[in-house]
């Protein structure tokens, strides 16, 4: 028993840590795409469920530590995109077909292949892009509800300080001890799980500015550098598998509101490291514990979704600002480290951060078709560029953490 208390505290604080780190990003997302506040509560639901029940299966199956995040740049994503012609069903029915492309990467490597061939630079770019918005979000809190943001905002900057990991969960934590002073709360509102499903619907414009970019954001991401944990740990479980899996959870999660899981890429060190378990083939057990306690959070997350629903907007999309700096100071280094390939992910980040909306598809998309043109404009005989598969490696996004930690390898591969 007591070689069991390791493993499983540390996917307690794995699962605690990545869902009160990002899962104001979540509802941001899903309100700024037509969800009303059953939806955004059902698909913060569907999320925890179905990532938590993916890393008990896999977890189980493998015998390795493989922890199952939502997609928080691809939250992300949803905030800078906002509503599209046809609202929240149009967005569920590209939540589906985000799913199934992932789905499709695993079953033909040639996809994933094709994502990976991304330039580094476009990919980092792209990410930034689509994150600026929301980085900014503390800024204006600060003028709008000083009283409020300002000891978040405080909490996280002296803990980024002294206790980094823990930095964006106690900045929540001062947020809602705020929106409790100022005499906010959840009222009348139900706080027990919602499950509201959503009939999707499709068209072009949400194909084309949600589904595939919220595709390549969570694999470049999220699934790409996850896998590059995992193997800097000594792991290396099938990529197949796990896109599969986490694609077909994805699509029948989206008529809950779910927009899409995939592997972590933070949170993964916290259990395939020796947090999880001294014994590398024991630290499967850390995951597994990390996926059910993501669910108990899912089941229990009613009273955190009514006050992050109720308090001011730009105070949660503060508090998901602060959890995304770090990712977005990563994305900006990794856009920016090829002095070759400067120009098209400049063009690619001031494209996507704009907000252009043309032909009714949205920023990111022509911010990744900009950054594309460019680089092949330039193309003159360069060396080849280092694809995301190593170079994204430390931009974060998905788990509540600020940047991926650099992994040791242990000494001998797990079993």
């Amino acid at each position: 028993m007591t070689r069991l208390l390791q493993p499983v505290l540390a996917g307690a604080v794995t699962a605690v840590v990545g869902f009160a780190g990002s899962f104001a990003v979540v509802l941001a997302g899903l309100r700024a795409v037509g969800a009303d506040q059953r939806q955004a509560a059902s698909g913060l639901l569907a999320l925890c469920v179905a990532s938590g029940v993916l890393a008990v299966w896999l977890g189980v199956r493998r015998r390795v530590p493989i922890v199952i995040a939502w997609s928080t740049p691809g939250a992300a994503l949803l905030v800078a995109t906002g509503t599209v012609e046809g609202g929240f069903p149009v967005a569920v029915g590209a939540f589906a077909v985000s799913g199934l492309l992932l789905t499709a990467a695993g079953l033909f490597p040639t996809l994933g292949r094709w994502i990976a061939s991304i330039p580094t630079p476009i990919a980092g770019a792209m990410l930034a892009g689509v994150l600026l918005d929301l980085c900014v979000a503390p800024v204006r809190a600060l003028a709008e509800v000083p009283l409020m943001a300002g000891p978040a905002v405080l909490a996280w900057a002296l803990l980024s300080r002294f206790a980094r990991g823990w930095a964006t969960p106690v900045a929540l934590l001062v947020a809602v001890a705020a929106i409790a002073l100022t005499g906010s709360g959840p009222g009348a509102v139900d706080v027990r799980p919602v499950v509201e499903v959503t009939v999707p619907s499709w068209n072009a414009q949400a194909l084309v500015s949600i589904a595939l970019p919220l595709f390549l954001v969570t694999m470049a991401s999220q699934n790409v550098p996850g896998m590059a944990v995992l193997a800097g740990y000594g792991y290396r479980p099938p990529l197949r598998g796990i896109l599969v899996s986490t694609g077909l959870a994805s699509t029948l999660g989206a008529p809950l509101g779910g927009h899409a899981v995939n592997l972590a890429a933070i949170s993964a060190a916290l259990a395939a490291g020796p947090d999880g378990d001294p014994d590398p083939a024991r630290r499967w057990i850390a995951s597994v514990s990390a996926g059910a306690s993501m669910i108990l959070l899912g089941i229990g997350s009613g009273p955190a979704t009514a006050l992050a629903l109720l308090s001011p907007s730009s105070l949660i999309e503060a508090v998901a600002g602060l959890a995304l700096l770090g990712a977005f100071a990563s994305a900006v280094t990794s856009a920016v480290a090829d002095p070759g390939g400067r120009e098209a992910a400049i063009v690619t980040f001031v494209v996507t951060a704009s907000g252009l909306t043309l032909l009714g598809v949205g920023a990111a998309f022509w911010g990744l078709v900009a950054g594309g043109l460019m680089t092949l404009l330039h193309r003159r005989g360069r060396s080849p560029r280092t694809p995301p598969a190593a170079a994204m490696a430390n931009v974060g996004g998905g788990d509540g953490g600020p940047d991926t930690p650099q992994p040791k390898r242990p000494a001998g591969r797990p079993g």
